[in-house]
């Protein structure tokens, strides 16, 4: 659970499934103070004013007092414990003037407090519900003072069918597709002298119970004729009786579909609902009325939310893990991110480093941009089991072999499987090998114990390569030569000229089984990993033995659930799974079954940095030490608190009819699958449990927090545009990424503000800036304009872009391409009127001559 203070948005606390809190200030990115709370946190919210937050504490809640963003011995200060639920808490929600609080749980039944201790209020239940709650939520108090005004009667009443004045209005929501509108009345009281001396007397005592207990609200010296906007809310609801008016069911069909999230906007009205069948309403209260549905995936939204402004509403899908980021009114995706279902296992860099390829369990092949970390396209699925690889061909044509025995080619600009390669015989490829030039792809078996070879442009069976006794488990071509190097479990690297027939295989023997190679860029050195955490680097050309590095107390650490002893003393099991040279041969790339990834300085055989690439603690083996108070006679004690909520009892036997409740859950092990260095040397990254891991030397590859925040909107463009903030306005229209307000930002700029608006843009804009001027120079008439900002693009960042071509040779060559179309359209267009002015001028001369 995360929650972010609503005022200043500088303190973020962070619970994780184990009830470990970090409270952290926003802006700096600091620690401040780590906190475990006792239970299984399942909501947590701010209070609007942010002087508190909630957060649910089992069967009752607990409220905290915000602390600073200073550093303190003992920050977090519990102001309060509310109880009273017969169930666990799932949903709360605060009043608009933080007095107020509303907490829902899996008793089909609702609870109001007030946050501070009122003189003569007895907390509410609420009920009505046949399913455990999901939401609840409170009406804005100044929209409900303002209907109480408008329809204001005689009676107090506001043509509900309950009698009295309107105090409060909430809204419950259930599993089951109901919502029920509750509105607390009271009755209105006479004022007489003696009901004036009465007054007077509660007063009196309402301001000694707010003094000693801390409120605010009641205060008699602040009592005025407008009473109604100076009490607090949890003054007003003193005698107040709560009520149903309405119910309303999102489905006539509860059984199809359930509702598993909410959010709502108290200022605007509208209610946000996820469903099971992954379908999201969008509805107006307390009319009920539905404004906007659709359907967002196949599986459970997880959870929704909705901006302040109420204009984007934000989706997550833990099955499928996606997160969806929806503008409702112009029916657009303002963000679309969507991971492999169960985790990731390989991946490829593209020739120019800017795309990275990954390989899921789930079958799928996904498109990564390296620079912004977000993924642009997954491929249609077309394996049926894990992909074990992936490879680019060329920068249009990707390849990946799974385990359901079919290498499949992906073009790169339809998005579609163009070629299937396949075996003559069922197997199971767990490796794959591509040759510099793209015509030729090999791919390795678990059983039968062989390699394979196609050519990609006919899509035929070339050769097998036999002479394994274990499986294949890693392929690499020479990066100069022809020739194809092999690993097997067999313990023997063989090197196969694939251009001569019947050649016999040069065999480099190992101690041990071999599960990684890489060959050195230049080709004269190969080194292999094996299953003893060795690392052995070898001569190309004569097979001896250059030099051994022993990595196993490097990459070992991290005690797993189940171990019987400690980190220290179980590096057995830890060893390399895949190694990378880096650009210039010097160091190598390696990781392996473990939390931590080495790179290795080759000539002097020493260890340069170790990288962890995962600091999660529901993961098996980050942490070194187990704590020992889990420790029994019998082994470790598992310390998390089985609730109800995290069981999952959906799956059902056939013909039974209770759930299958049998405990067969282990916990996910910290792993590197793949490593592989970027072609441009200035980056690498890594595939783990967690997903796709970029590290790099350039600043400019740090995520940029502007990319997605509400305040970067077309309106925000629009007024920076008025005020003249150029730079600014072409900054936040580069994030949008949107071409019309691109091109709207790039006309608008005066001529003479060019060169400061082009200095103000950083590095990490400069290609997709090429890009969109590219884009605009192709159709637009201001030829020259656009020139002049070509000229001082390349003026203020050419020296830096001559550096790193190969991150910017796309976008160089499609400004090329437009610069060239123009100057030859120009030029057409010039000697046409050259060679007009020349006749005109000739037929004057022959004019006055006669």
């Amino acid at each position: 659970r995360i929650a972010l203070s609503p005022n200043d948005d500088r303190l973020l606390i962070v619970v994780d499934v184990n009830s470990y809190a970090m409270l952290i200030n926003y802006h700096r990115g600091v620690i401040l103070h780590r906190f475990k709370f006792k239970r299984t946190v399942r909501v947590m919210k701010f209070s609007p004013d942010g002087s508190k937050f909630a957060v649910s504490f089992g069967k009752g809640v607990q409220v905290w007092n915000t602390p600073g963003i200073r550093r303190e011995f003992a920050p977090m200060v519990l102001h309060r414990k509310y109880t009273g639920l017969v169930g666990d808490v799932t949903t709360l929600d605060w009043s608009s003037d933080s007095t107020v609080l509303i907490a829902g749980g899996k008793d089909c039944q609702a609870r109001v407090w007030t946050v501070d201790t009122v003189k003569d209020y007895e907390p509410w239940t609420l009920i009505g519900h046949k399913k455990p709650l999901v939401g609840v939520h409170f009406e804005d108090r100044q929209k409900t003072l303002a209907e109480r005004h408008q329809f204001f009667t005689d009676d107090g009443n506001t043509g509900s069918t309950l009698a009295g004045k309107l105090v409060a209005r909430c809204y419950t929501v259930s599993e089951d597709g109901a919502i029920c509108t509750r509105e607390c009345r009271k009755e209105i009281e006479n004022t007489d002298d003696s009901g004036d001396n009465k007054s007077s007397l509660d007063l009196l005592g309402n301001d000694a119970v707010d003094f000693f207990s801390g409120s605010s609200g009641g205060n008699a010296a602040n009592k005025t004729s407008a009473q109604d906007t100076l009490t607090d809310q949890a003054h007003e609801l003193v005698k107040g009786r709560w009520g149903t008016t309405s119910r309303h069911y999102f489905s006539t069909n509860s059984n199809s579909q359930s509702v598993v999230s909410t959010s709502y906007s108290s200022t605007h009205s509208l209610l946000v609902v996820g469903f099971s069948n992954g379908l999201f309403g969008l509805y107006e209260l307390p009319s009920m009325s539905n404004i906007h549905t659709l359907s967002l995936s196949h599986s459970t939204i997880g959870t929704v939310s909705i901006n302040p402004s109420a204009e984007w509403l934000a989706f997550g899908c833990p099955k499928t893990q996606q997160l969806l980021i929806w503008e409702w009114r112009s029916e657009t995706y303002i963000l679309k991110q969507s991971g492999h279902a169960y985790g990731m296992r390989c991946l490829a860099y593209s020739p120019d480093g800017i795309v990275v390829a990954t390989g899921g369990e789930d079958g799928t092949v996904k498109m990564w941009n390296s620079h912004s970390g977000f993924c642009y396209v997954t491929l249609p699925k077309s394996h049926t089991a894990a992909v074990t690889a992936v490879e680019f061909a060329n920068s249009t044509v990707v390849l990946s072999a799974s385990l359901d025995g079919t290498v499949r080619a992906h073009d790169l600009h339809r998005y579609r499987n163009f070629k299937t390669y396949t075996s003559d015989i069922p197997c199971q490829f767990i490796s794959m090998a591509v040759d510099k030039s793209g015509e030729v792809v090999c791919a390795g078996s678990a059983e039968p114990f062989r390699v394979c070879v196609w050519s990609v442009q006919t899509g035929k069976l070339t050769d097998v390569l036999t002479g394994h006794v274990g499986p294949v488990s890693a392929l690499e071509f020479h990066p100069v030569r022809g020739t194809l190097a092999s690993a097997s479990w067999d313990g023997t690297v063989k090197v196969w000229d694939l251009y001569k027939s019947n050649s016999v295989p040069e065999t480099f023997e190992n101690s041990a089984d071999v599960v990684c190679l890489a060959f050195r860029p230049d080709g004269n050195e190969i080194c292999t990993g094996t299953i003893r955490g060795l690392l052995r680097f070898w001569n190309v050309e004569d097979g001896n033995l250059i030099c051994e590095i022993d990595g196993q107390k490097d990459i070992k650490g991290g005690r797993k659930f189940n171990d019987r002893m400690t980190s220290d003393n179980n590096s057995s099991s830890r060893y390399f799974t895949s190694i990378a040279y880096s650009a210039d041969g010097t160091c190598l790339l390696a990781g392996g079954n473990s939390k931590y990834v080495c790179i290795y300085e080759i000539s002097q055989q020493i260890l340069l940095k170790k990288f962890q690439v995962s600091f999660n603690r529901s993961l098996d083996g980050v942490l070194d030490e187990l704590n020992s108070k889990n420790l029994a006679d019998g082994g470790a004690v598992d310390d998390e608190h089985d609730s109800a909520d995290e069981n999952d009892f959906s799956s059902h036997l056939p013909g039974a009819q209770r759930a299958d409740d049998g405990s067969r859950k282990s916990r996910v092990e910290v792993l590197t699958m793949q490593v592989a260095f970027s072609p441009t040397g200035r980056e690498w990254s890594t595939v783990s449990t967690e997903g796709l891991h970029v590290y790099s030397l350039d600043d400019d590859m740090i995520f940029d927090p502007l990319a997605l925040t509400e305040a970067v909107t077309p309106a925000a463009v629009q007024t920076n545009l008025r005020e003249g903030k150029y730079g600014m306005a072409l900054l936040m229209s580069l994030h949008l990424n949107e071409f019309a307000l691109v091109k709207a930002v790039i006309e608008d700029t005066p001529y003479e503000s060019i060169g400061l608006v082009v200095k103000s843009i950083g590095r990490q804009h400069l290609g997709q800036l090429t890009q969109f001027l590219s884009k605009c120079m192709e159709d637009s008439p201001h030829v020259e304009y656009y020139l002049h900002w070509c000229l001082e693009l390349l003026q203020t960042h050419g020296v830096y872009m001559e550096k790193n071509r190969g991150k910017y040779l796309r976008s160089f060559r499609a400004l090329f391409r437009v610069v060239q179309s123009r100057y030859a359209d120009l030029k057409t267009i010039c000697d046409d009127n050259k060679y007009s002015l020349q006749f005109l001028e000739s037929q004057a001369n022959l004019l006055l001559g006669e």
